[in-house]
């Protein structure tokens, strides 16, 4: 196995609006990361990934940029980013900057004066179409509900928003679109930052072919997301964006590209270094989408476990020896793991979040850990659509429920509390002082209501808390190449009660079975054979039995 840094790493992702507030006016803020570097260090991470902090409307959280090389002023100043860029070096761990280069905000610059003629320097910046019969080009719709496109009376125009209104999609196709998105890379990486995650990457080239495409039964509009990701030049933009940028520095890159099959993670992130160093890729979490095609994610369908089985497998071995894995069970747009992919029930939800960490960590491939996953944070479950705060969960609330009416608004609230991106972006749990310590004012977003017993201040006093365990499995992953780098062989794939499978390397093999019911079952690998009991979450090891969500990781030599 080819070693390359970013295989031995594992990476924190920092929503920074919900960190850590360090001036009091509720928002999370970049000196208030730079407080808290001490934490993540200790966790044991060796990369921290920050969300946008450019300059913003926010109209998506960040994800709608009016400028690449400002920082958002609530975040603070270019001051406070090169201070903390500058600690983040000092305690050892690197940084990855969220790249957003699909779509601007319609308030950038370059937007304001595409949409003023035909005829001007960044006319062709952006995607634009005439009417057609006097309506939008096609009926592609956006991700976050209705139209894709909207009118621009100065140009007499639409313009494609893959997602909000407010986030008009770059036109890749233009050579000068391209040259400016490499200068701002340069920007970044030349202060020392140490790669990028890349939004929605695979969304870059549009197909030639913009007409209608086929809509779901009883809807208006065609999901956008299968006609433009993977597009016929995307290959060639992230080969051109390696060797113009990447190739010239020591980075790490990982793209997010939903809509992807192992065989496209082979061309766009091969190991050969050409391309990006891996990708997310959105199986594993779109496994409970609604049966109701109209309806897209929006659903409170459990996974199947044998179904998670097969699209993890599916990628372990897909691309073993040939790309990179990079693991992750929740992030900013998921809701959270532990309520999502196991329980919450207090009664087991320590065993649970712990379990959901083994079975990632041991797998092939680079970890990523969300702020409050190693503390077995949950979701919210909200019962009221005022208290949601994401465009996307609203809209659909709406479109859904209001509009179309083909769902009862309290099934969408159910759908919300299952799968909204708020979920996940309730502030940071440190303590159970006010505000979970993340704040001395009001919030911008409220905190969980369970931060009086979920915080690192109660994790810290408890040794066998979900705190210390992420730290021994972090540990225990730096330690062995083994975990790091060995073949994978699933276990069992029919098997709808445990996850079991086995990791390769040299002489060595590892073994993890990870129990995702709440029942006691038996279970016979010759476990009793190992030579070492790795790690596990419960205080003993009862052999065959595997207890309620118990996960054990054994050593062969």
């Amino acid at each position: 196995m080819n070693k390359q840094w970013f295989k031995d790493v594992v990476v924190y992702q920092v929503y920074p609006m919900s960190f850590q507030d360090s001036n009091n006016d509720g928002i999370g803020d970049l000196n208030g990361i730079k407080e808290r570097l001490p934490y993540l260090q200790k966790l044991g991470v060796d990369v921290i990934w920050l969300n946008p902090i450019y300059e913003s409307p926010n109209q998506d959280n960040g994800y709608d940029i009016s400028n690449y090389e400002k920082i958002q002023p609530v975040f603070g100043t270019m001051d406070d980013f090169n201070d903390l860029l500058d600690a983040i070096h000092k305690h050892g761990m690197k940084l990855l900057m969220d790249l957003v280069v699909n779509h601007t905000s319609d308030q950038h610059r370059w937007f304001k004066e595409s949409k003023k003629s035909r005829h001007n320097k960044y006319a062709d910046f952006y995607i634009w179409r005439d009417p057609v019969d006097g309506h939008e080009p096609n009926n592609w719709g956006s991700n976050f509900s209705g139209s894709a496109w909207t009118y621009v009376p100065e140009r007499k125009q639409y313009y494609l928003h893959s997602f909000a209104s407010g986030q008009p999609d770059l036109n890749w196709d233009n050579p000068e679109v391209r040259k400016n998105v490499y200068q701002m890379m340069r920007f970044w990486l030349d202060k020392g930052v140490d790669g990028f995650r890349m939004d929605v990457i695979n969304y870059i080239s549009k197909p030639k072919d913009l007409s209608s495409a086929p809509a779901p039964n009883g809807s208006k509009y065609a999901p956008i997301e299968p006609i433009v990701t993977n597009g016929p030049h995307l290959n060639d933009y992230i080969h051109e964006m390696n060797r113009e940028v990447l190739s010239k520095y020591n980075v790490m890159t990982v793209g997010e590209m939903p809509n992807t099959k192992p065989e496209d993670a082979v061309k766009y992130a091969n190991l050969d270094g050409k391309g990006l160093n891996m990708i997310f890729q959105f199986e594993h979490v779109k496994l409970s989408a609604n049966s109701n095609k109209r309806l897209g994610k929006w659903s409170d369908k459990k996974i199947r476990l044998t179904e998670l089985k097969k699209a993890l497998s599916r990628w372990q071995n897909g691309l073993d020896g040939r790309s990179w894995n990079s693991l992750y069970w929740n992030n900013h747009d998921q809701p959270r793991a532990v309520s999502r992919f196991a329980t919450d029930d207090p009664k087991y939800r320590i065993l649970a979040a712990k379990m959901l960490g083994t079975t990632l960590h041991m797998m092939q491939g680079t970890p990523y850990v969300y702020e409050g996953e190693e503390l077995g944070m949950t979701n919210n479950h909200y019962h009221d659509i005022h208290q949601y705060e994401d465009v996307e969960s609203i809209n659909a609330y709406h479109q859904f429920s209001d509009k179309e009416k083909i769902v009862k608004p309290n099934t969408m609230l159910n759908y919300l509390a299952d799968r909204s991106r708020d979920n996940s972006r309730t502030p940071m749990q440190w303590n159970n002082d006010q505000n979970a310590g993340f704040s001395k004012v009001k919030p911008w977003y409220p905190v969980n209501p369970n931060y009086k017993y979920i915080n690192v201040d109660v994790e810290k006093a408890n040794p066998y808390s979900i705190l210390h365990y992420y730290q021994r499995l972090i540990r225990i992953r730096h330690h062995l190449d083994l975990i790091r780098y060995g073949n994978y062989e699933e276990l069992d794939p029919d098997d709808d009660q445990a996850f079991s499978y086995k990791r390769h390397y040299g002489k060595q093999t590892l073994l993890v079975i990870s129990n995702f019911t709440d029942k006691v079952i038996e279970r016979d690998y010759k476990q009793d054979r190992a030579n070492e009991l790795l790690i596990s979450n419960y205080p003993d090891d009862k052999g065959r039995t595997i207890r309620p969500y118990e996960t054990k990781v054994y050593l062969f030599i």
